[in-house]
């Protein structure tokens, strides 16, 4: 028999979906709606260029039963041959949003070419894993310092590096790394939160970037 595969669309089909899930209206709910907890790592060349960034995306448990429903009925974790289609199809989802990843270096903002080396994992916590690599479209020198952040604009989606949640690979001695993270929302902040609050921001205004951890990365 086969199996039918769900896709979970970032940002706005889920919003429906979940509220379906928990059967509740969106407007009820409040930003954000689904928390990933990101590991990035940077990748070097031979000749010491910044080529692409490696991600490893885990989403929350109740967004992870939701997006697995259907795939394995047997209890145990789904597979990752059972997981590619929809691995492929939200990452071809996600290019719509740059994948929510950010890269610049002094005075500009890097391209990033198309996604690749796409996969996803269910491990024994029923916890998803969302993995793929985004190349540079040209590689990229950290002489001047690059720094890298993760987060979507709309704080529909809460991205929050663990806390190793950032490494060099193959990068040349003497580079360094940095992660900084936002000051924590007092709780009359996250009162204010609330789906009307998001509802009348302007379009095009960057409110996640409020919220986003950056990673600086710095290279003699």
């Amino acid at each position: 028999m086969e199996c039918r595969i769900l896709t979970f669309k970032l940002p706005l089909p889920i919003a429906s979906a979940l509220a379906a899930f928990l059967g509740l209206s969106a407007p009820a709910l409040a930003h954000p709606h689904v928390f990933v907890v990101v590991k990035s790592e940077v990748l070097f060349d031979g000749n010491g260029l910044v080529t692409g960034l490696r991600h490893a995306w885990t989403f929350d448990e109740m967004y992870s039963a939701f997006a697995t429903t259907g795939i394995n009925s047997g209890g145990q974790p789904a597979t990752a041959a059972q997981l590619q289609r929809m691995a492929e199809q939200n990452v071809d989802e996600l290019a719509a949003f740059g994948y929510y990843t950010v890269v610049k270096s002094p005075g500009q903002q890097i391209e990033l070419g198309r996604a690749e080396a796409i996969s996803m994992s269910e491990d024994d916590r029923k916890l998803v894993t969302l993995r793929f690599t985004v190349p540079l479209k040209k590689p990229a020198s950290a002489g001047k310092a690059l720094t890298l952040q993760v987060y979507d604009p709309t704080y529909f989606v809460s991205f929050d590096y663990a806390w190793d949640g950032v490494a060099l690979v193959a990068a040349a001695d003497g580079c360094t790394l940095d992660v900084s993270h936002p000051r924590a929302l007092d709780d009359n902040e996250s009162k204010k939160l609330t789906e009307a609050f998001f509802s009348g921001i302007s379009p095009g205004v960057d409110f996640g970037v409020k919220l986003a951890s950056s990673a600086l990365v710095a290279c003699p």
